[in-house]
């Protein structure tokens, strides 16, 4: 046998070949073009080797895989970038032979003629599992961590290696369907219900019960290649194919209005592909992958959610120089949802915090916010009783700022009042020791103005979490005017603790996102104002690709908060910087109506007791005189909702807010649903063309108001043919930094 630099192979006396994937340097094997080789290789010399009776396949780290490296997405695009310009006219075609690679090496696995089983023994993704699935045997550990997924439809690709031919011949086509069109993992037992695995064995069994497979005769054939092969549940042509396909193009339409190329594309492979010999469902995949992959759609979500949100979360913008924090204990300051929420995550990251409040009560009783959520990921199996009782012992709730004089870095959160954080900011700082840290969570006060009252602004910095802090992935990080490289250091290092995405943005009144959310919002007040049924508002934002509604997120955010907010605008801006008509609708929602949104029942929406579902309050049609809705236009509503946010990111660019097309584009996605198939605010202008998308901004404002005006940086950029991308290069950048 040969040497191989990502796996080993060791043959035991019965002639069965372990091949151990344990790629140096990475703490997750992923496929590259140099594994690939080396896996063709491998089923080459097995073959030769008469020795070999069978081959067990495994992964020598805790993951299994996580599916393709960054470089090799990344590469596809710029071969075909490069073929564009050297020869189009087989540019196309060589993208099809690139898309194949994989499909006709696990090929080349199923019918090599001797027995391979993959034996998975934690995360198991995308073409990981479709290798899996080319094996003629899969066993899974039964560990928490085996997570078994084909999740490539949620960065707008689809399992192009066979996922989609496989899948649906092994369980049934609505639970192919169900897994491929959502991304959604499996458990291995689920896996095995599904009959996607033949096994699942205690961890330690692994291998043993690989071989023993193996041993028991195992044949080198898959079913499908066998005569007689039927598709469960009897194929296409069936009574309950008739009823299956008709609602599954249905529910698609529902879920994704459309917007989603790949997952229209999953459903084409599985119809087609299951009518037809199985190398022929192969290369109607194959066929599909590389439209897919040509598309705009594609380009963008590859780029934002896969490629911009691994390079952000392993500190992309982490400045040079710095040593890396290993922080050993936290302070929180406010122990009300949010402090409380942020402690919990980061216990859950093993890192010892201290909460404080004003007495020991409300500390407590923040403590006993983590406890509650202990309990639910208890009852859910995501955590054992030890690991929950280990994370709440990390949590000491605390009335004495002294116990903050060992702290790494404190975070506040109390509430969002200027004189409220200068009393906390001048606390901590009394106790808080030389170097260390300190963060805001405010979510509106600019950071430079709370860091005047501090007496070392240099280590001062705002990080804004999401409600609700666990479960959003996003994190900004917010610099002041005199925040220091050492400050910036820390607060990545410790979003990349508690496994959460940084974007860093420049001081502003709310930040990045918030802003854009606000504007979103501000759109949804002009619609009513105007006379623009509410459902179909609702309807236009989610047809749009946003995940919710403006009048739905309002209610969520808080109708009140929203008053506040509007309030406080005036008050710093004058009274022009807030538009009256919207500060009435507002004021008469709040204090007329007594309509502050979700938390009191009442808010765009009413909110009765359960089971009962939200249903839009009826008397928002009273408010202004109604148009019908043959007179409004659905797709112009779309676009104002996405332009409107999308101007608002651009804005943040041209005053030097976002420096990074890539937070923006990741930013607006996590955190609150930017339509996730334009890759983001930024990608959804350089996806169209910045001249169309000005030329679309000037219609709009002809209509519809200034604010949808072009900036004069979007001008120019139309003028010159530029992109956000390439005005704004991250890794331009990110190289000369270095």
């Amino acid at each position: 046998m040969s040497t191989y630099k990502n796996f080993t192979v060791d043959t035991d006396a019965d002639g069965i070949a372990l091949v151990t994937w344990n790629m140096p340097d990475k703490s997750m094997n992923v496929f590259t073009v140099e594994v690939m080789d080396e896996i063709e290789a491998i089923v080459d010399a097995t073959v030769a080797d008469s020795t070999v009776k069978g081959v067990v396949f495994t992964s020598g780290k805790s993951s299994f895989s996580g599916g393709a490296d960054l470089t090799m997405i990344k590469g596809m695009f710029s071969m075909l970038e490069a073929e564009k310009i050297k020869d189009p006219a087989n540019a196309v075609q060589k993208l099809f032979d690139a898309a194949g690679r994989m499909t006709w090496l696990w090929r080349k696995i199923e019918t090599n003629g001797k027995p391979w089983v993959s034996a998975i023994n934690g995360t198991c993704m995308g073409g990981a599992f479709e290798l899996s699935l080319a094996c003629h045997g899969r066993i899974a550990s039964n560990a928490k961590s085996v997570k078994i997924a084909l999740p490539e439809v949620k960065v707008g690709i689809f399992p192009g290696a066979g996922g989609t031919q496989r899948v649906p011949r092994l369980a049934n086509a609505q639970d192919a369907l169900q897994m491929m069109t959502t991304g959604s993992s499996l458990t291995a037992s689920r896996a095995k219900a599904m009959n996607l695995v033949h096994q699942v064995v205690e961890p330690d069994q692994l291998i043993p019960a690989a071989k023993q497979m193996i041993k028991d005769g195992l044949k080198p054939v898959a079913p499908w290649d066998e005569k007689g092969f039927k598709v469960p549940g009897g194929g296409i042509w069936t009574p309950a194919a008739a009823q299956l396909w008709p609602a599954a193009s249905a529910i698609l339409r529902r879920e994704t209005a459309g917007n989603y190329p790949a997952a229209l594309a999953i459903l084409k492979c599985v119809y087609e592909g299951l009518q037809v010999p199985f190398d022929t469902g192969l290369r109607i995949e194959q066929r599909y992958f590389t439209q897919v992959v040509q598309t705009t759609e594609a380009f963008s979500m590859i780029r934002s959610l896969f490629v911009s949100m691994q390079e952000l979360g392993k500190g992309a913008r982490r400045p040079a120089g710095q040593p890396k924090t290993q922080l050993k204990h936290v302070g929180v300051v406010g122990a009300g949802f949010m402090g409380a929420s942020i402690a919990y995550v980061t216990a859950a990251a093993g890192i010892p915090v201290t909460l404080i409040d004003r007495d020991m009560d409300a500390a407590s009783k923040g403590k006993t916010h983590s406890e509650g959520l202990v309990a639910g990921a208890i009852s859910k199996g995501k955590l054992t009783k030890e690991d929950g009782e280990k994370l709440l012992s990390l949590i000491t709730p605390s009335d004495d700022y002294d116990t903050l004089s060992t702290a790494d870095l404190v975070i506040e959160a109390v509430f969002e009042d200027r004189d409220v954080k200068k009393v906390v900011i001048e606390k901590v700082e009394a106790v808080l020791p030389e170097g260390a840290i300190f963060a805001s969570n405010t979510s509106t006060l600019p950071i430079t103005g709370l860091a005047g009252n501090s007496k070392r602004p240099v280590d001062f910095i705002g990080i804004h979490f999401f409600s609700p802090v666990e479960k959003m992935m996003l994190t900004e990080v917010i610099l002041g005017k005199q925040t220091g490289d050492k400050a910036l250091a820390v607060a990545l290092d410790y979003v990349a603790a508690i496994k959460k995405t940084p974007i860093v943005v420049n001081d502003t009144r709310g930040f990045f996102v918030n802003r854009c959310v606000l504007r979103y919002m501000a759109e949804s007040y002009d619609m009513l104002i105007e006379g623009v049924p509410p459902v179909m508002i609702e309807n236009a934002a989610k047809f749009a690709g946003m995940p919710v509604g403006p009048l739905s997120l309002n209610d969520e955010v808080a109708i009140d908060l929203s008053l506040k907010i509007l309030k406080a605008t005036v008050a710093d801006l004058g009274e022009k910087a807030v538009d009256p008509r919207h500060m009435e609708l507002v004021s008469r929602l709040v204090e007329k109506e007594e309509r502050f949104g979700r938390k009191n029942g009442k808010g765009f929406y009413d909110y009765p007791p359960k089971p009962a579902k939200k249903s839009l309050w009826p008397g928002l049609k009273d408010l202004y005189p109604q148009k019908a809705p043959e007179d409004v236009s659905m797709k112009t509503l779309q676009q104002r909702f996405l332009a409107t946010i999308a101007l608002e990111a651009a804005r943040t660019v041209e005053e030097g807010i976002v420096t990074d097309p890539r937070e923006a584009d990741v930013g607006s996605i996590l955190g609150f649903g930017f339509a996730p198939y334009t890759g983001g605010a930024l990608s959804y202008i350089d996806g169209m063309g910045v001249k169309t998308f000005v030329e679309l901004c000037e219609k709009l404002a002809a209509t519809y108001g200034p604010h949808f005006k072009p900036t004069p940086l979007l001008r120019e950029m139309a003028e010159k043919g530029e992109t956000f991308y390439g005005r704004f290069d991250p890794y331009g950048q990110i190289d000369k930094a270095a």
